[in-house]
Formats: structure tokens, sequence, C-alpha cells
């Protein structure tokens, strides 16, 4: 057997790789931030900035053991206890393949960090900031560390079966897809049926107040996306190379199909639109970016984004406020992504499986479906709990004269743009 020795070269990668996935966070919060009104940004930007903190201390205290401590059985949960505080892992020789655990540790850290972030955009300009505090930590505990287990988790063995999904169902899912996108999508939903309607929702238009932030965000992430989609080979090797490439042309399609939609519906491509169409494209090609060859990864983006714009317009149709199309893009971003691996999955990329189109029959996308089911599933029934105990005990939502007035200044003594005399907070509900 072959000695696992520290790979310098692959070190520095993951290292660049966790850099680039915690940048993603901050452009999230300025993507979110411009698409909300004005006397709401600081409060949207927050939501994301204080998920960065507490995820931080949540993950090495308990979080990474939940998430990839030995399984508890059945392939659903990692024992909480055996890496408590990162117990035996900071030893500088104690490595994950060729790089030190640590470095893993954080790379890891930053997708929990992003995923609950990403539910914020849903409950935009309603949500009290301390009831949200409540629900970041213990929506990580309950259904994010649990899920990531199932997905991410593939140390399998005798003694260790490892994440359900990951291993005895065999979906594909490079970065994410079900874990992150998914998860986040229908968790949005549930936290929306639970906290109501903006007010004003169908009256009021609710336009971005910045789309220079929603531009520049989104550029984050289209570059930090690099680090979560190519970083998750955990190594600086061909699988890394296509997973980079494959993510670069999937969102170029994803915004060129958005824009065209846009352009056909409505007779204007916007700028608002090609934002929109590169983040669909990011979160469809997460989960099959290593199964997919180049020609693939641009038609999953264009088939998810046209999808994803389609999308959007159902909260108007249903009569569910979700604020920033968490679910429209996220939720069905995740699917189209998640569940277009059974059909262009080509045995030439790294995860080596034929789809439909490549005669491997309707095997894999079965799998897709059932992992993609599972999680949306767990995650909506344990959301819908968790928000509700949140508004029953302590309330979710801030009152409606702080929602009008604006939450910047009725909660956190603020406002984005001191022009003139603005007056001062009320005082919120913290």
């Amino acid at each position: 057997m072959t000695e696992v020795v520290l790979n310098t070269g692959d070190t520095a990668w993951m290292l660049t790789s966790t850099a680039l996935v915690l940048l993603m966070t901050p452009g999230l919060a300025l993507f979110y931030g411009g698409m909300v009104r004005a006397k709401g940004v600081l409060n949207m930007m927050m939501m994301s900035f204080v998920s960065m903190g507490i995820v931080a201390v949540l993950w090495v205290v308990y979080g990474y053991s939940m998430t990839f401590g030995k399984d508890l059985g059945n392939g659903l949960l990692g024992d909480p206890t055996e890496f408590i505080g990162l117990k035996g892992l900071i030893a500088p020789d104690s490595l994950f393949g060729t790089i030190p655990t640590t470095v893993f540790i954080a790379f890891q850290a930053m997708f929990a960090v992003i995923t609950v972030a990403l539910i914020s955009g849903a409950i935009a300009d309603r949500a009290k900031f301390g009831a949200w505090v409540v629900f970041v930590i213990v929506w990580s505990t309950l259904v994010y560390f649990p899920v990531a287990h199932w997905v991410f988790d593939f140390d399998s063995g005798d003694n260790d079966p490892g994440g359900w999904i990951a291993n005895q169902l065999g979906a594909i899912d490079f970065a994410g897809g079900t874990a992150v996108h998914i998860n986040a999508g229908i968790a949005g939903l549930a936290a929306v049926l639970v906290i109501g309607k903006r007010a004003g929702f169908g009256r009021e238009p609710f336009k971005p107040h910045n789309l220079t932030l929603v531009m520049v965000g989104a550029g984050l992430l289209w570059f930090g996306w690099f680090g979560f989609n190519a970083g998750s080979a955990v190594a600086s090797n061909a699988a890394a190379g296509i997973t980079f490439l494959n993510t670069f042309v999937a969102t170029g399609a994803a915004m060129l199909a958005w824009l065209t939609v846009e352009k056909i519906r409505d007779g204007h491509a916007t700028s608002l639109g090609a934002a929109s169409g590169v983040v669909a494209g990011l979160v469809a090609i997460t989960p099959a970016c290593s199964s997919v060859d180049p020609l693939g990864a641009i038609a999953v983006g264009a088939i998810s984004s046209v999808l994803c714009s389609l999308a959007v317009g159902l909260k108007y149709k249903l009569g569910y406020d979700d604020s920033l199309d968490v679910v429209g893009v996220h939720l069905v971003g995740g699917l189209s992504g998640s569940l277009l691996v059974g059909v262009f999955a080509t045995a030439a990329a790294p995860a080596g499986v034929d789809g439909l189109l490549y005669g491997g029959g309707s095997g894999q996308l079965v799998k897709q479906a059932i992992a993609s089911g599972a999680v949306l599933a767990y995650s909506f029934i344990v959301t819908l709990i968790i928000a509700k105990l949140i508004d029953v005990t302590m309330g979710f939502r801030v009152s409606q004269e702080a929602e009008i007035t604006g939450i910047d200044l009725a909660v956190h003594a603020e406002s984005a743009y001191e022009i003139g005399n603005v007056g001062s907070s009320r005082g919120g509900s913290f």
C-alpha cells in the first residue's frame, strides 16, 4: 500500500479554494442586499454576516463531528462527540487525503456558512434579527449537519458506513446540489410559509434598490464558485480542472438563456436577469460538474436557467412571498442540476457514470431523484417545525410599523445611506 503523504500543491489549492468559498458569503450579502429596498439593505447583509460567525463556532464545537464523525448507524448522522472541539484533528501529521485535516475542516465549514445564509433571502425585509440568530443555530444543527453527512461523508467501511446518499445510494452530488441548494431552497419555502408575506406583497413592486450591488455580488459569487466546485476535488488534479471548466461554461450558458427568456417574454434583457442567470447556472452545475463534459455542462446550465426564470413567477400565482427567489433559483436550480446528472452524465468525466443520453439507462436518474426527494422532504418538514416553534415562542417577524418604516432603523438603529437627517431609531426587536 502506498503511503499517503502531504502534497503541498494540493494544500495550496485547497487553501485558495477555502478562501474563495468564504468570499461567496459576502458576495451573497451584496447580491441580496442590492435586491431589497434601501430601508432594509443592512439587515439583509447582516443576516449573511452573522451566519458566518455562528456557523464558525458551531462547526468547531460539534458541527464537523456531526458531519464527518463515525456514523451512528444507517448512514444518517455522524457521532457529534467523536471530534468535539476538533479533538485529535489539529496535529501537524493529521491528514485528509493529501492535505492537512485542518484545511479540509475549514473548506467544509464554508459550505455550512453559505447554505444557511442562502435561506435569508426568502424572508427578507421582515424577520427579527434575534429570531434569525436562533434559527441559524437550530437549523444548522438539526438540518444542515445531518444532510451534509448523508451527502459528503464518503468514509465508508465495515466499521463506518458513511453517509447513505454518498455510499449506499450512490447518487452523484459533487459539490452540494442536494446538501446546499435543494436544502436551502426548500427551507426558504418552509420559513416563508410560517413568517408570512411582506406588507404590500402583490400590490407594491419591491424593486431592487441598487442593481450595481447585485451585479457585483453575482460576480463575486461566480468567482468564489470556482473554489466551491473545483475545490471539491480536494486536490489539484484533472477532476479540479474539468469541474472548473464546466462551472465556467455552464454559468455563461445559463446567463445567456435567462436573457433570452427575458427578451422574448418582456422585450428587454436586464442586468437583474443577467445576475440571476449567473446564479441559476452556478446552482445547477454544482451537483453535475464532475459527471458531464463541457457540452453537457452548457446543456445543464441553459435548461436549468430557463426553468428557474419561469419558476420565479410562481410565487405570485401560488401566493407565497419568497422575497429574493430562493425557491425559484436554488430549489428549482438544485433539483434541475441534480436530475440532469441522470441525463447528461458521461463516463468520460471524472465521476465515470453514463446517463440516459450516453446509454446508461435510467438507473442514475432514479438515484438522483431519490436523493433529491429525501433531502427536500426532510429539510421541509424539520424547517417548518423549527420556524413554527420560533414563531410561537419569540416571534419570527418584526412589527408592522418596523417593517413599513424600515427594518434597518428599527432593528439595527442604522441607515445604509445617510442623506440629510433621517431621524433616529424607535427601537425594535433584536
